[in-house]
């Protein structure tokens, strides 16, 4: 056996900040060094952040890409890393002899390289092409057909790109034959709730069926409506989980292993038959040869797992925060109602850029309730955020003079006037609009279009209502817990008459949600099946949903689509979102209850 300290390096790169995303790789290349690490490896395009969309599309941006790679390898060499091999994502293209009819334009590579002694060792690409939920790069890449076995200090380790593991097939199926003693892959995973266990099991299973031992290193932060939890980890040829990565934080994974030393080198090239009916090309390189003298060995470490409502809500944070800071904003604004939702953005705001960093504005109407106002700055002082009010009856009432409006048309001039102000602000003084809606409103249509679903980002917008209501008792139970993604708070910071209020858009008399929409508690569960299972009538009433409540949900759902399309970006915590994850057309005429 062979021992190898390897470091895998779960950063937050930003799309398209090539420089920036260079100087994160040399900071955390080395902090790698200093920890004595042999080998450092990055996420799945780390360097031009991820996922790029389009932008791969772009002639400029590849060739940009690969110049950066190339710089970033003599810099790591200038500046005393070069002994260090760097394993880093980044975008390629396949050279132009090898552009095929049917290919994205110039053929770009969703590809992995190794940097060593100030040159590019090693260049691959991921294999399996995602083509599903937030993934369309069959649309954007091609695929590549290599398995690159690197020895480093006398152990070959191969390495892979994300969804190769997911997949049967391709490299992962050939690294047995490869002879590796450890399968590094590069990844860059989105959360979904209860997602990290499916991810440990495939890496424990796909180590078993490599035959060696496996280190899975993820990419950490927001990226629009997407959110990279890190949760890297590295088990034992066994599937035994020997070391794993917090999740929501940058961090550097360093661990010992315990490896089989690589016997003669084979031949430089091998083609393999790989169990997808494609044929895999195993291609060597040697790094450093021999393997180091014995040394003691750290103690591995393995974070502890957040429980469940504690990971929804980090990932709502650190979405809010990325896009706040990432976009060039200092600050955000929001209508606060004294209602649940408007509390609860208000929270994940403050916990993400800081209360000193969130404005406030309440609106109260002829129809606010005096629960409502004194609730909204009940919050407004627990949490320490700016606010002012701006009462809209005045306004309401200059339009009303010109306009002959009733009913819903009355109803929503108000929401359309509130998010004018809060927009008018945004505009004065550089405040990002946060938008209050959650999924069971953008579900049904029960919202104002250019009113309250009006703004920049959505932070609850993946998030039912009932989940709403757990997460506000959630975080106020959690205050001084001593998370590192949670403000400590000198109290509670959602006040409880807002938890327990019965909810209402105050937009008339006496108005409840329950007025236009079923319970939440019957609701969201009819909601998640139809939208994120894609259950039709007949499964739902099957699954216990009454027919009646089915039809009428259906219709509400299907209408609302026009909305949607318009509403802003929010994190994406649940395995199918409104945005990327559900693509329906507006115009459509197919009901399933016709």
């Amino acid at each position: 056996m062979a021992q190898l300290r390897i470091a895998l390096a779960q950063v937050n790169s930003t799309v398209g900040d090539l420089d920036g995303n260079a100087d994160r790789i040399v900071d955390w290349a080395r902090r790698a060094s200093d920890a004595g690490a042999h080998l450092v490896a990055f996420p799945e395009m780390t360097l031009t952040g991820y996922p790029v969309e389009d932008l791969a599309l772009r002639a400029s941006f590849v060739e940009a890409s690969r110049r950066a790679l190339e710089r970033l390898a003599r810099r790591l060499a200038d500046e005393g890393l070069g002994d260090l091999p760097v394993v880093v994502g980044y975008l390629d293209r396949r050279a132009a002899a090898l552009v095929r009819a049917g290919q994205p334009a110039g053929a770009p590579l969703d590809g992995a390289a190794w940097l060593h002694r100030g040159e590019v060792l090693v260049r691959s690409a991921k294999h399996h092409l995602p083509n599903y939920g937030v993934f369309d790069e069959y649309r954007i890449f091609v695929r590549g057909d290599r398995l690159p076995v690197v020895r480093v200090h006398g152990v070959d380790v191969a390495t892979v790109v994300c969804e190769d593991l997911w997949q049967d097939g391709g490299p992962v199926s050939v690294t047995r034959s490869s002879g590796a003693g450890l399968l590094l892959a590069l990844n860059a995973s989105p959360y979904e709730r209860d997602k990290d266990d499916v991810r440990l099991e495939l890496c424990a299973r796909r180590a078993r069926e490599a035959g060696c031992a496996l280190a899975y290193v993820n990419l950490v932060g927001g990226q629009d409506e997407l959110v990279f939890d890190g949760d890297s980890v590295v088990v034992g040829a066994d599937g035994t989980l020997l070391a794993r990565a917090p999740r929501f934080v940058e961090h550097l994974l360093v661990t010992d292993l315990a490896l089989p030393a690589a016997g003669p080198a084979p031949a430089d090239r091998a083609q393999v038959d790989a169990r997808d009916g494609t044929t895999i090309t195993i291609e060597r390189h040697v790094a450093s040869p021999d393997p180091v003298p014995a040394y003691p060995v750290e103690p591995q470490t393995v974070a502890e797992p957040l429980e469940d409502l504690a990971e929804v809500y980090a990932a709502l944070v650190l979405g809010t925060r990325d896009y706040v800071s990432k976009n060039g904003f200092r600050s955000v604004v929001l209508g606060l109602s004294g209602g649940i939702d408007s509390a609860l953005v208000a929270t994940i705001a403050s916990d993400a850029v800081g209360p000193e960093n969130v404005h406030a504005v309440l609106l109260p109407s002829r129809y606010s309730s005096e629960g409502s106002v004194i609730d909204a700055e009940d919050l407004v002082k627990r949490q320490g955020i700016s606010s002012r009010i701006v009462p809209i009856a005045g306004m309401v009432e200059a339009f009303e003079a010109q306009l002959d409006l009733h009913g819903l048309a009355a109803e929503n001039l108000q929401a359309r006037i509130r998010a004018n102000v809060w927009m008018a602000l945004s505009n004065e003084h550089g405040h990002l609009v946060l938008t209050g809606g959650n999924k069971s409103e953008l579900a049904t249509g029960y919202s104002t279009l250019y009113g309250d679903s009006a703004g920049g980002f959505a932070p609850i917008k993946d998030v039912f209502k009932l989940t709403v209501w757990e997460l506000a008792r959630w975080r106020n139970a959690r205050n001084r817990s001593g998370l590192p993604f949670l403000h400590p708070f000198a109290e509670e910071p959602i006040p409880e008459a807002i938890i327990e209020k019965e909810p209402s858009a105050e937009l008339r008399p006496g108005q409840r949600d329950t007025d236009s929409l079923p319970p939440y508690s019957v609701l969201d569960p009819l909601l998640s099946d139809y939208v994120e299972r894609d259950m039709g009538r007949d499964a739902l009433v099957a699954a216990g949903h009454a027919p009646a409540l089915v039809d009428r949900v259906i219709r509400l759902v299907d209408i609302a689509e026009y909305k949607r399309r318009q509403y802003p970006p929010g994190p994406k915590i649940t395995p199918k979102n409104f945005g990327r994850d559900r693509r329906l057309p507006i115009t459509n005429r197919w009901r399933e209850n016709p």
